[in-house]
């Protein structure tokens, strides 16, 4: 028996840690951690452990296949490629190139090799109509960023004094940050804030604002109505490198803590409280959820107020705040369609801020796209490392649209719900089977730092690497000449530019830094803002029609803004919290994972429970305006009264068929769909 060690790592979500997986006879045995990785170091979760019985799963689709007459026969790869180059053809002579939309899920955004490929694809075909899941994750806080900065600095919590949980649960979704705040929870003078609905394993170590889900603007602008009229924010540091202070002034004077009682429900005493902490504790991080302040109807202004919160206190660019990362020198690989993306006119701080151009349309608009023709006809898809019948708010509507498109395609290692409603899938390699460049360090770890991803097993079936699929159907419809790669090594080579990192790359499967933090670059040069400075007042979205400072909007559905539904609907429904067992709508089929977290549960205080009858354990029935599931309660401490608490990702407990996308942010179009009022009731 031969055995092998192989250095690679792990790409079941964006965090991206090192692993060493152990081969025996080939095969996939066994996977840890990688202490030697310097951004992980060593940590590893249940996923990643669970590696093996992921990639040799008996779900795994392992060579093409096409609906025939309803059910689905086996065939070549050419039989599949043809057929898929036949009705696209077909559909681009019809309506034109941008009938055509391309979905690309989280995953695959942050896997430079499956986002670059869909995006050249896209854009060979010539349509500009690459969507993606980042129009309801992530983007938001980005570009709230890129306003205020000119940049997106990143959280750099290994230095901090103080750190604020902000609607962020680490043990649930990026547990070496949570190791890490337990070693500083032992440091002389280190302070922890946990913001959030639910009590978080941290929260017995913090000091707790246990907010009203959906008022996180009202509590961000109190707390900068206390650090200004308390005198505690970084005097040199607002006046040397902001602009706008003096209108933020005056803004705040009405958003008091006692107001922001009133809509948060939290303590004027704690208010004022967190405020103090954060502005006297210094540096401070905040680090905020992933989508749990941007799924709302103010997400965007969500996002600008922490990042004013991190400037007028002096904490950007410096060790311990917020820190501006380099750029990873990579080749930009494609063309570029000058035609507009779906939702551009409509979005332009989304799709074209300051005229940098999003790889990205707005997903949110292609069920009407379809199902209308509005604003032009989609008449077909291909979708890659996404499901967006499950993970899309107004599921409903993306499974209406995928169903009456032409031609509907997945690339997808395993059967997905999406990949069900296709004429074709296409079975793609994991990441386990292919080679390629890990960079996400830089973009959600702050780390400027990457690795040559390192195949681990030869692939499963006749599945193939994204790039190798996307290539060959682009050859069968005679545009080959965009995609001249054969093997992961050329795609690879072709990506990296040329130079000193390029060969420390290639020659330390370790990886390598591509660059330093770039702490003080506010001292050194004019940021990347019109004016040059941090932007707390915002002539740029002014100029586009939004307010220039953050304001406070009550949740689409809420006791405030809809008394009526709230009659019916007594109960507000928030969704998303991470587990370590699954990515989104990932890993369910895995058996050890499953036997650890083998169903949905909706979480709900003791005394609502109480208010309905119900006991630990009970199946019930959850209902909102939009649709309504049953699966079982659980009864717990670490959640405020009348708030129900739905995981997201299961396909038979969809909370996405809860809620709907009838308020939206008006600069991300985001949906309003965190926070919706429901009704449980105890099922017989």
């Amino acid at each position: 028996m031969s055995k092998e060690t192989i250095i690679s790592d792990c790409m079941l979500c964006v965090w991206d840690c090192g692993i060493k997986a152990h081969l025996e006879d080939g095969r996939l045995v066994k996977v840890e951690g990688l202490p030697e990785h310097p951004v992980s170091k060593g940590y590893i979760c249940a996923r990643g452990e669970a590696l093996p019985e992921y990639v040799y799963s008996p779900n795994r689709v392992q060579k093409p296949m096409l609906r025939r007459n309803g059910s689905w026969k086996e065939v070549s790869w050419d039989e599949a490629l043809d057929f898929c180059a036949e009705k696209l053809n077909a559909i681009k002579e019809k309506y034109g190139a941008r009938a055509l939309a391309v979905f690309c899920g989280s995953v695959g955004v942050e896997s430079i090799e499956i986002a670059t490929f869909a995006r050249m694809f896209t854009n060979v075909f010539g349509s500009p109509n690459l969507l993606s899941v980042e129009n309801i994750c992530y983007r938001a806080r980005i570009l709230a960023r890129q306003v205020t900065f000119g940049r997106y600095p990143l959280d750099d919590p290994q230095h901090s004094k103080c750190i604020v949980l902000w609607g962020h649960n680490p043990d649930g979704a990026k547990g070496m940050i949570g190791d890490l705040i337990r070693e500083k929870l032992q440091e002389s003078g280190f302070q922890l804030i946990v913001i959030d609905p639910r009590s978080i394993p941290l929260s017995e170590k913090a000091f707790n604002l246990h907010i009203r889900p959906g008022t996180d603007a009202a509590l961000g602008l109190a707390m900068l109505n206390v650090i200004i009229n308390e005198d505690l924010y970084d005097k040199e540091y607002v006046e040397n490198y902001t602009i706008g202070f003096d209108e933020l002034v005056k803004h705040v004077q009405q958003y008091t803590p006692e107001w922001a009682e009133e809509v948060t429900k939290l303590p004027t005493a704690d208010i004022k409280t967190a405020a103090r902490i954060f502005a006297r504790t210094s540096p401070a991080c905040i680090i905020q959820g992933v989508n749990t302040l941007d799924q709302h109807r103010n997400g965007f202004q969500n996002s600008r107020l922490l990042s004013i919160l991190m400037a007028v206190t002096g904490n950007i660019n410096v060790p311990g705040g917020w820190v501006t990362i380099p750029r990873i020198p990579l080749n930009n690989l494609g063309v570029e369609v000058e035609e507009p993306s779906l939702g551009a006119d409509d979005y332009p701080v989304f799709t074209s801020l300051w005229g940098r151009k999003s790889p990205f349309g707005i997903a949110t608009m292609f069920p009407k796209a379809v199902l209308e023709g509005d604003p032009y006809p989609i008449r077909g898809s291909v979708v890659t490392a996404a499901n967006p019948v499950v993970s899309f708010p107004a599921a409903h509507l993306y499974q209406e649209a995928f169903e009456n498109l032409d031609f509907l395609a997945a690339i997808d290692p395993f059967m997905s719900e999406t990949a069900e409603l296709a004429d074709v899938i296409l079975p793609a390699c994991t990441f386990l089977e292919k080679g390629g460049i890990s960079y996400v360090y830089g973009v959600v770890f702050g780390e400027p730092y990457a690795m040559i991803h390192q195949k681990v097993i030869e692939p499963v079936g006749e599945s193939w690497p994204d790039w190798k699929i996307w290539s060959e159907l682009a050859r069968k419809m005679g545009l080959g000449d965009h995609f001249p790669w054969e093997s992961d090594e050329e795609v690879v080579e072709a990506m990296l530019e040329p130079g000193e990192f390029a060969e420390k790359l290639k020659s330390d499967p370790l990886g390598a830094y591509y660059g330093d933090k770039q702490y003080g670059i506010h001292e050194k040069k004019k940021l990347k803002t019109p004016s040059g400075k941090i932007e707390l007042y915002s002539e740029s979205l002014k100029e586009y029609g939004h307010d220039p400072l953050p304001r406070f909007f009550e949740p689409g559905q809420s006791p405030v803004s809809t008394p009526e539904l709230h009659q019916k609907y007594p109960l507000m429904l928030i969704s998303g919290a991470r587990c370590q067992e699954y990515t989104h709508t990932q890993l369910r089929y895995v058996p050890s994972l499953r036997n650890q977290n083998p169903e949905p549960l909706a979480d709900m205080h003791p005394t609502t429970a109480q208010k309905y009858g119900i006991k630990d354990h009970d199946l019930i029935k959850i209902e909102t305006k939009t649709g309504s599931m049953k699966l079982r309660a659980q009864i717990t401490e670490d959640i405020i009264p009348d708030v129900v608490s739905v995981p997201h990702g299961w396909a038979q407990a969809n909370v996405n068929h809860l809620v709907d996308m009838d308020v939206i942010d008006p600069i991300t179009a985001y949906p309003d769909f965190k926070t919706v009022l429901c009704r449980i009731e105890p099922v017989s």
